[in-house]
């Protein structure tokens, strides 16, 4: 290896620098970035040398990174190496070492959430509930999640050794156990519904997820189906490309899927379909809500552009940005946002523009005068600026206060683990109920139990209270205030016998997957399910989704996205 002279190298490397300048004819945006470029070299270097205190260079480093690019957008970020596997993981791949748990960290100490079936955790009667005590021997107790996660990872086929505390056993278990490659799929359920209804649920858009819906259509055919449900709630997107092969599996080959668009010819691309459909005629309704977004909404509204979908659901979330990822030194990558797509009407749903900020930098939707209306294919009005709006809106799910508080103190999750460590089997996920007995022996589970909860009612009292006291009328209003919160304290006490049906549903369910997992979980809520029930209703009139589809009678029209809406929060995710 030879070594090269520094001063030399720094003049070719300005020489270099000169020439691209030059062959740029001097862009005023490239003259700009190299200024600021040195700019903010010198200043990284003086602070590393001249400021007070010891400096953590790589941490400065990482924060200046940070505050840039959230200048930008949530998706455009910076992966460090440390997080790359996290990061193929969430965006790229599910595949990894492990023995198949998801786990939670209630103060120090970590509880199995879940086992999925078929790995090695499960396979070893390692349950949700279970507390993981140590591993290899390494106590867990207060240490960090990230961790602990990273203790239950490693390469395939090697040892584990895990001692776990159960509810109800009065002694540690200790299992041993060998690391699998843990592959979760982006179809987590495909079946047949009641009224032979084929159904696919599809979780996220990684690798192989259009190969993973193909095989799931191609088995549901077998049944000759009526109609297909594709479940694309909660989907939180993935990679584009595998999105154009799913609405392949639908629509002839050569129609355009979507349009990306940036800010030159080479990050402008239309996607077409490019093989003969499977399903051409099979009737279709995707299910889409507000945590849909990406690849979920270039599915939904190509779908529906194409008028080859009913679409029920909620808004969609509204996320119309393109990412490429870029390699950078020292096996680290930049995730950019480079393009915004379009479907085929040429609609573009993006909901916030991180484009055209506040004074004080906050990110506002897409205003209500500069929505514009498009026509699909068979003339019907559709809109762009604010996410996918459904042909058939479906009022989303509410939980009452009493059941949310429930849930965010773990009672649902904790009473299912004692459920299942005294009962050794149930009946099948899509008939378990719970009796009238048994709901009231969860009633009495709760007795000990801190449950309490504000309620809205309470909270207006508390503020009538507060501005009775500033007028100097507390005194006057004291008897009827009283009365008033005795009221609502005698009410919020009937909780758990007026929510008895909705506490009953999210409690049967928490304990269909310790017996069933994530398939119990799925099976076990079709029946509460109304997105569902509209699906199989519309599926199973032929007239009825026509109708829709062509713009006929009632269904003429999708109505225009209903002003101040505004997207609701969800993770980071393309």
């Amino acid at each position: 290896m030879f070594k090269t002279n520094n001063f030399f190298t720094k003049k070719k490397l300005a020489a270099f620098s000169a020439i691209v300048l030059l062959s740029l004819g001097f862009s005023d945006d490239y003259f700009q970035a190299s200024k600021n470029l040195d700019i903010f070299s010198a200043l990284y270097k003086e602070l590393n040398i001249n400021y007070v205190d010891d400096i953590n260079s790589s941490k400065l480093m990482q924060t200046g990174v940070d505050a840039m690019l959230q200048s930008l957008d949530p998706y455009t970020e910076f992966v460090p190496e440390s997080e790359m596997e996290d990061y193929k993981m969430k965006y790229v791949s599910t595949q990894y070492g492990g023995i198949g748990t998801t786990i939670q960290n209630r103060n120090g100490r970590f509880i199995v959430a879940e086992a999925f079936e078929g790995f090695p955790a499960q396979k070893a009667d390692i349950r949700a509930g279970d507390e993981i005590i140590k591993i290899n021997e390494v106590p867990l107790k207060n240490r960090q999640y990230e961790q602990v996660s990273s203790m239950l990872k490693g390469p395939k086929s090697t040892p584990l050794k895990i001692l776990i505390s159960r509810p109800g056993v009065a002694a540690p278990i200790e299992k041993t156990l060998m690391r699998a490659e843990i592959m979760q799929p982006n179809v987590s359920y495909w079946g047949m519904l009641d009224n032979n209804i084929g159904y696919i649920r599809l979780d996220k858009f990684l690798e192989n997820s259009g190969n993973e819906v193909k095989d799931a259509l191609i088995s549901i055919q077998k049944n000759k189906p009526a109609g297909l449900i594709l479940d694309l709630r909660s989907n939180g997107g993935g990679i584009l490309q595998e999105a154009v092969k799913i609405v392949n599996l639908f629509v002839p080959a050569n129609t355009k899927v979507v349009t990306q668009k940036g800010r030159g010819a080479e990050k402008s691309y239309t996607y077409m379909t490019y093989n003969s459909p499977l399903a051409a005629n099979l009737p279709l309704v995707v299910l889409v809500n507000n945590r849909s977004a990406s690849a979920s909404e270039i599915v939904a509204g190509s779908l529906q552009d194409l008028d080859r979908a009913v679409i029920i659901g909620q808004r969609s979330f509204g996320k119309g940005l393109v990412q490429q990822t870029f390699n950078l030194p020292y096996n680290s990558l930049v995730k950019v946002t480079v393009a915004k797509y379009y479907t085929p009407s040429g609609r573009c749903i993006q909901a916030l523009d991180y484009t055209h900020r506040t004074a004080e930098g906050n990110v506002e939707k897409v205003a209500d005068s500069l929505i514009s209306a498009y026509k699909t294919h068979s003339g019907r009005t559709v809109y762009d600026g604010s996410g996918i709006y459904p042909d058939i809106f479906i009022k989303p799910v509410k939980y009452s206060p009493i059941s949310q508080t429930l849930a965010s103190r773990y009672y649902f999750f904790d009473y299912a683990t004692q459920y299942r460590n005294q009962k050794p089997k149930i009946a099948d996920p899509k008939s378990f109920r719970l009796t009238d007995a048994e709901y009231a022996q969860f009633v009495n589970y709760l007795s000990d139990k801190d449950y309490n909860y504000n309620t809205r009612t309470e909270k207006l009292l508390s503020d009538l209270k507060a501005e009775a006291d500033k007028e100097s009328k507390l005194a006057e209003i004291k008897t009827e205030y009283e009365a008033l919160k005795t009221k609502v304290t005698v009410s919020k006490k009937n909780d758990l016998a007026q929510f008895k049906s909705e506490i009953s549903r999210i409690l049967e369910n928490e304990i269909a997957s310790r017996y069933y997992f994530q398939k119990g979980r799925i099976e076990q809520a079709f029946k509460h399910d109304e997105e569902i029930k509209s699906a199989t209703s519309i599926l199973t009139n032929r007239s009825t989704i026509a109708a829709i589809l062509h713009g006929e009678g009632a269904y003429k029209s999708i109505g225009k996205p209903a002003a101040g809406f505004s997207a609701s929060a969800i993770d980071k995710s393309e």
